[in-house]
């Protein structure tokens, strides 16, 4: 009951989508660890976006708030990820895109809606008086 509670405060699916966006992004430069850190590889920036987009993932578990920015971040680096690993084999950038917009499309649910108690109509539709 209280991990519902608290999956329902923040963007859960975007932020899980994200970080397994950004492991599978990790995957390929780590797989390829002995060309990864030759000069001139482009495989470093691989591990870079891959390194952000779990961040960031991780980021908008903690910081349901700024998850918007967070969601716009790792939607560019999702496509940008495709030059130095390939995109996870374009499962992590689909993935990354997906996310992203799930972080970008969430809002925080006001404490009385969360909770299930009606709204009150008294502020949209004034009382008629005489």
């Amino acid at each position: 009951m209280v991990f519902k509670k608290w999956r329902h405060t923040r963007p859960f699916f975007g932020a899980i989508l994200t970080v397994l966006s950004g492991l599978m992004i990790l995957w390929v430069p780590l797989n390829l660890y002995l060309s990864t850190f030759l000069p001139g590889s482009v495989a470093v920036i691989g591990l870079l976006f891959g390194g952000l987009i779990t961040l960031m993932g991780l980021m908008s578990f903690f910081l349901p708030s700024a998850s918007k920015a967070l969601g716009i971040i790792v939607i560019f680096l999702s496509i940008l990820s495709v030059i130095g690993a390939l995109g996870g084999f374009l499962f992590g950038t689909i993935f990354g895109i997906i996310g992203g917009a799930l972080l970008t499309a969430w809002r925080m649910v006001p404490a009385e809606e969360s909770a299930g108690a009606p709204v009150s109509d008294a502020a949209t539709h004034p009382a008629k008086t005489g």
